[in-house]
């Protein structure tokens, strides 16, 4: 609220807007407050972007800390899709849907919200975990007390399940007959194991399941909520760099379990459940997912080839163009997020890495400025790009190998998030029998 001063009152009468104090307690972005029962949530906004796009933010004065912190919370509040959260590592990030949004969100932060200097990090691009093939083995762990364990695999879904899952076609709160129906039909999953998925992730509602096609295992329902536990805590922070996993199934082949309830507690299973979902995921190639925008770019006809230009060396894919009234048309492309940026140590990490293996000139050091400014350069400023998250794509190369362009984001990640150099053994969450 931002009036001159406050005044308490007993009612208000149609048509004003009021503040309500204590409420933000309670909603943080939207919410429907009524005092009538049968009143109907008013519709949550949809955004046609998504925040991929990263900064962590530190104050200049560690004294300023609690200004931050409670600056934070109000942008939080001001702007429905921008995301604030501390990380592990104890940075405040903030998640934004682009390198504009973001820098208008700090602006906002720095001068109003918070009114203190602050430090910036480069922006990031939020990555997924993914698996591209079929675990090559049965993956075991054993349980601390070497009572219990799990035999499970990993495989990548149906290409076009997660994002049915996302959208909310598929959820967790569906009728059971009814989902079974449709991924039996549309998605070729096999009607036995529809039946039988246990949960979604992360968060309950992720792009990744667990599907049980054990046959009459013993005291496997008294361990499920311990599963879905550990399976909750795996697909949030997966192996590779601790990114989310996207696009993972995870199958419950067996379990062999302590007759005594107290040896098979969350203690014991929930831990195990974990690294044997690293361990599945090791074994069934892991990959990275990096989000990409659907860029529309009006220009004269006669630009055009400035743009087609721009896009080879930022790794874009044209996909089709329309011609308007006039001599003007429109281009319609995919963009790597990441490309959009200017120059930031994360891209040109994976850039320079990739450059020197393939000398593909695609990827050389031509980026040193944000896609937009390029694009007006190349077409002399006759070019207006839009960009909208669009989808994942899996990236090029071994995840396992630091050449390749998806290793070295692995690698760019782990240093970023201050993780121990490498990926770690299969043999440090694999048991053998």
């Amino acid at each position: 609220m931002m009036g001159r001063y406050i005044e308490p009152i007993e009612d208000v009468p149609c048509g004003n807007i009021v503040g309500l104090v204590g409420v933000d307690q309670y909603l943080v972005k939207t919410g429907t407050i009524t005092t009538f029962k049968d009143a109907h949530n008013m519709k949550v906004m949809k955004f046609s972007v998504s925040p991929v796009v990263r900064v962590a933010v530190e104050c200049k004065n560690p004294s300023d800390l609690p200004k931050l912190v409670e600056g934070l919370k109000r942008l939080a509040k001001s702007d429905p899709m921008v995301q604030c959260c501390i990380e592990e590592s104890g940075e405040h990030i903030i998640a934004g849907a682009g390198e504009l949004h973001l820098e208008i969100c700090l602006k906002d932060l720095e001068e109003d919200h918070a009114g203190i200097p602050l430090k910036k990090s480069d922006p990031v691009v939020s990555y997924r975990e993914t698996v591209t093939e079929n675990s090559d083995k049965t993956c075991l762990s054993k349980s601390p007390n070497k009572h219990n364990r799990l035999f499970m695999t990993a495989s990548p879904m149906h290409s076009d399940l997660p994002d049915a899952i996302e959208k909310g076609d598929i959820n967790p709160r569906q009728d059971p007959k009814e989902r079974a129906k449709i991924l039996a039909e549309k998605f070729d999953m096999d009607v036995n194991d529809v039946r039988k998925i246990w949960c979604f992730g992360p968060d309950g509602t992720g792009a990744n399941m667990v599907v049980d096609v054990t046959r009459a295992v013993q005291y496997l329902n008294e361990i499920k909520d311990s599963v879905v536990a550990g399976f909750q805590w795996a697909t949030k922070e997966g192996v590779l760099c601790e990114e989310n996993m996207r696009g993972v199934r995870f199958n419950i082949h067996d379990v062999t379990l302590h007759a005594d309830a107290i040896h098979r507690g969350g203690g014991q299973i929930i831990p195990t459940t974990r690294r044997c979902l690293y361990a599945c995921q090791l074994t069934a190639q892991p990959s990275m997912m990096e989000p990409v925008y659907l860029v529309e770019m009006q220009c004269p006809s006669a630009a055009a080839g400035g743009i087609y230009g721009v896009l080879n060396k930022r790794r874009g894919i044209p996909i089709g163009s329309e011609p308007l009234t006039g001599n003007q048309e429109v281009v319609k492309a995919f963009l790597p997020v990441n490309e959009s940026f200017g120059m930031y140590k994360s891209y040109l990490l994976s850039n320079i890495l990739w450059y020197e293996q393939t000398g593909d000139t695609r990827c050389n050091l031509y980026s040193f400025v944000g896609f937009t400014s390029a694009l007006r350069a190349a077409t002399g400023g006759q070019a207006f790009p839009q960009c909208v998250f669009d989808h994942w794509q899996t990236m090029p190369g071994d995840a396992q190998n630091p050449e390749s362009p998806c290793g070295a984001v692995v690698v760019a990640t782990r240093q970023r998030k201050g993780l121990k150099e490498g990926i770690p053994a299969l043999d440090n969450y694999m048991d053998k029998l």
